[in-house]
């Protein structure tokens, strides 16, 4: 069973990776044309949250037998902060300093929650504190892209949901829902099921649409 579970994590970690990867080609744009547009930054600081988050929860001292969770989240969160850099170097001043006040929130809540489970919280109290957090914040994440969905319902078109991505959202939360399942941890499996099932609502919304 733990072959199994780490399987999972490995196959997890990759399309994971393609997540955080796959909005290269939009700050490609961002520093080409020097600008932010009409791009929001509140999603790169969302799931840089989520990403520290769930970083912090795989560690040895709080989520024993979960470094693959702490390495991809790791990962995503160096990926994340410098796609808020970028979004902060280009963003118009009015943009930029709302950006930055919630990166520096961000920066804020996370450091609250690891020093109160490093120093007030022990064994699984410190693993429900931090487990209840990050599951709170990647439900928030995988809940962004319902404004695109309504979107699709409203003009009929697919135009702004790339199939690959909804694909992989799809893919990486099923991987980490049964990752969570096997290892009994409701923390994994709680928002990685939400994320699973929204992309399947992604996809389904993409067969009906796609000929639009």
């Amino acid at each position: 069973m733990e072959v199994l579970q780490f399987l999972f994590g490995i196959f997890g970690n990759a399309t994971a990776l393609f997540l955080f990867l796959s909005p290269v080609v939009t700050f490609r744009r961002i520093i080409r044309k020097r600008s932010t547009e009409d791009f929001s930054g509140v999603p790169y600081n969302v799931t840089f949250l989520n990403c520290l988050l769930f970083a912090w929860y795989g560690l040895p001292f709080v989520s024993p037998n979960n470094i693959l969770v702490s390495t991809i989240n790791g990962t995503g969160a160096a990926i994340e902060a410098v796609y808020v850099i970028v979004f902060l170097a280009f963003a118009p001043k009015k943009a930029r300093a709302r950006m930055a006040g919630l990166f520096a929130l961000v920066l804020s809540i996370f450091v609250v929650i690891a020093l109160v489970s490093l120093l007030a919280l022990r064994g699984q109290d410190r693993k429900v504190f931090c487990g209840v957090a990050a599951t709170f914040f990647s439900i928030c994440m995988y809940a962004s892209p319902l404004s695109i969905m309504r979107l699709v319902i409203r003009t009929k078109s697919v135009e702004y949901m790339p199939f690959l991505l909804s694909l992989f959202v799809f893919v990486c939360g099923t991987l980490w829902f049964i990752y969570g399942l096997l290892g009994h941890d409701p923390f994994v499996t709680v928002p990685n099921g939400c994320g699973s099932a929204l992309g399947a609502m992604q996809l389904v919304m993409y067969a009906v649409y796609r000929k639009n």
